[in-house]
C-alpha cells in the first residue's frame, strides 16, 4: 500500500521534538567532523601519500561528507514526498560509503589480483545495492542491512593480505569500527525505544570516526 507521499505505509517517522533535536545535534557534529576532518585528511594525503592513495582518500572523504549531509537532510526533513526521495539517497549512499572506505586501504595493498578483485568486488556490490535502494525503496530493507554487513566484512576474506599491508593499529581500528556499526544496528531496529534514531546515528558517528582514524593511521601517516 502506498500513501499520498508515495511511500509504503509500513515506513513511518514518529519522533517527538526532543528526539528530533537530539538527532539534529548528532548530525551537526557528524557534518562538522566530516567537513573538517575530510579536508584535513586530503591535505595531509596530498603532502605525504602517493597518487593512488590520494585518490582513494579523496573518494573516501567525499563519500563521508555526502552520506552524513544527505542523512541529516533526510532525517530532519518534514514528512513529505521530498523526505521519501531523500531516504532513497541516504540508503543508497550507505553502500557507496562502505566501498569508498575500502578504497584507500586497497591502495596500500601490493599490486596484484587480490587488490583488484577486492576493489572491483566491493564497488560492484555497492553499486548494485545502491541501485536497488533507489529502484525499490521501502522494500527488502532487512535484506539490505544484511548485505551491508556482509559487504563491510568482505575484507575478512583477504585478511592475510590486509594484515600484511596495514599496521596492526589500523586493522584494530577497522575491526572496532565494524563492530560499532553492527552494534548500532540493534538501535536502528529497536523502533519502540525513545531516541533510538539518535542512538543509531551516534553509533554511526563513532564508527565513522574509528574508520577515519584507520585511514589516517594506515594510509596517510603510514
Amino acid at each position: 500500500m502506498i500513501d499520498t507521499d508515495g511511500r509504503p505505509l509500513h515506513v513511518t517517522w514518529r519522533y517527538d521534538r526532543a528526539e528530533v533535536i537530539a538527532d539534529a545535534v548528532v548530525h551537526a557534529v557528524g557534518i562538522a567532523f566530516a567537513l573538517a576532518g575530510g579536508t584535513a585528511l586530503v591535505v595531509l594525503a596530498a603532502r605525504w601519500a602517493d597518487g593512488a592513495q590520494v585518490a582513494g582518500v579523496v573518494v573516501y572523504a567525499l563519500s563521508l561528507v555526502a552520506l552524513l549531509s544527505v542523512s541529516a537532510a533526510y532525517n530532519l526533513w518534514p514528512v513529505s514526498r521530498t523526505k521519501w526521495l531523500l531516504r532513497r539517497a541516504d540508503h543508497a549512499l550507505i553502500f557507496v560509503l562502505i566501498a569508498a572506505t575500502y578504497t584507500p586501504f586497497v591502495s596500500r595493498f601490493p599490486s596484484g589480483w587480490v587488490a583488484g578483485a577486492l576493489l572491483v568486488g566491493v564497488w560492484t556490490v555497492a553499486l548494485v545495492g545502491a541501485g536497488l535502494k533507489i529502484a525499490l525503496p521501502g522494500r527488502l530493507d532487512r535484506l539490505s542491512i544484511v548485505l551491508c554487513v556482509l559487504l563491510g566484512g568482505s575484507g575478512a576474506l583477504v585478511y592475510d593480505t590486509v594484515a600484511a599491508a596495514l599496521p596492526p593499529s589500523t586493522v584494530g581500528l577497522m575491526i572496532a569500527g565494524g563492530v560499532t556499526y553492527v552494534a548500532g544496528i540493534v538501535f536502528h531496529l529497536w523502533h519502540g525505544l525513545r531516541f533510538q534514531n539518535a542512538l543509531w546515528h551516534g553509533f554511526v558517528l563513532v564508527a565513522s570516526i574509528l574508520f577515519y582514524s584507520a585511514v589516517l593511521d594506515g594510509v596517510v601517516l603510514a
